[in-house]
């Protein structure tokens, strides 16, 4: 078989898809070891996702980047998307796309035989490889785990393996963290919590955030409360942690995705939504507390592991897709009450202090 030299990973998305699709492009890098990694993506969602080189760099993974403008359909992008593929003569590509059904697939796949590109690995052209899979108990098969499945040519992904989901973060990034983080950073108890939501329906809003705060501090008077999320977060994250009784840092707009990731690290247990920080949280091996509305199917999008506590609603519209809910005006987020995350938080600060122990 024709070596490999260089590789094109297809995958599109922003922080949280980047995070999921870590064991995947682990399991690329073990298949293919010698060869240029590239990653065809979009360089910006909207304003808060972030490009998959701000998660990436650093962890030797990706060697590059080629961009991949979102919205294409006139004839001489896709031209220049073609003549830009040409150019870079991948001998290999790894579809990584989140499902996208499968008329697009089958396009996606001739255009990119079109490019030159004769080898293609992981492109789901059945409905059930794009499927999540329901597991026992009413839960769903995880994105990433989805994603290793459509892989299994070239091995197992392991997702449960110390390292599937390493981000290598560097000295220099967990001293930045600790600068930002100041005395919060002294070894007490940290609660990291974020609050940003890029589509309205995953927005658990802020009467339910303030009152969650104001009741977990009174609670937790020795613990500290640090906001985490983009610069245009920053003003209403400063509004509910006025909330929070005990110390408190505002860290939104400060730090680098990698440098968040870091700081998630000193953390105690993250509360948030359904977002990008949430699984960096669970990457670095710091327990969720995670507000879900049911836009996604049970379990396809939670943070991944057992030590989470997540809040979800199960509805008859569940798997929805909606990034506005007009109909039903959100109701299965909005189910879901202060008492209820507050208990969460609680009770996972209990079994962390037993395991300490």
């Amino acid at each position: 078989m024709k070596a490999v030299r260089r590789i094109l990973i297809y995958r599109l998305g922003s922080l949280g898809d980047t995070v999921v699709a870590l064991p995947a492009l682990r399991l690329v890098a073990k298949a293919f070891p010698d060869a240029e990694r590239w990653v065809l993506t979009n360089f910006t969602v909207n304003a808060k996702a972030a490009p998959m080189a701000a998660v990436l760099d650093g962890t030797g993974l990706v060697h590059g980047y080629l961009g991949y403008p979102l919205g294409l359909r006139d004839v001489a992008g896709l031209l220049r998307l073609r003549r830009d593929l040409r150019r870079l003569r991948p001998d290999a590509l790894v579809y990584l796309a989140a499902p996208r059904g499968r008329t697009r697939v089958w396009r996606d796949a001739l255009f990119f035989r079109a490019c030159g590109i004769g080898r293609l690995i992981g492109v789901p052209y059945g409905l059930e490889q794009q499927r999540p899979r329901r597991l026992d108990g009413g839960l769903y098969e995880h994105a990433g785990a989805r994603l290793a499945r459509c892989l299994r040519s070239l091995g197992d992904a392991s997702l449960d393996a110390p390292d599937a989901f390493d981000l290598a973060l560097s000295e220099a990034e967990h001293q930045a963290a600790v600068r930002a983080l100041g005395p919060l950073a002294d070894g007490r108890p940290l609660l990291m919590a974020s609050i940003g939501a890029k589509v309205d329906v995953k927005d658990w809003e802020d009467g339910n955030w303030s009152a969650l705060l104001a009741r977990l501090g009174a609670r937790l008077p020795e613990w500290g409360l640090a906001m985490l999320g983009a610069a245009d977060e920053r003003a209403r994250s400063d509004a509910l942690a006025a909330n929070w009784p005990g110390n408190r840092a505002n860290l939104c707009g400060r730090l680098t995705v990698r440098e968040s990731a870091a700081a998630l690290t000193r953390a105690r247990i993250y509360l948030g939504h359904d977002s990008g920080p949430m699984h960096l949280a669970a990457a670095v091996g710091t327990p969720c507390v995670a507000v879900f509305s049911s836009r996604n199917l049970p379990g396809e999008w939670f943070p991944y592991g057992d030590r989470h506590r997540v809040l979800y609603h199960s509805i008859s519209c569940q798997g929805c897709r909606l990034e506005v809910c007009v109909e039903r005006q959100k109701a299965c987020i909005r189910s879901i009450t202060v008492d209820q995350v507050a208990r969460s938080v609680l009770d996972l600060v209990k079994d962390r202090c037993a395991s300490s122990r």
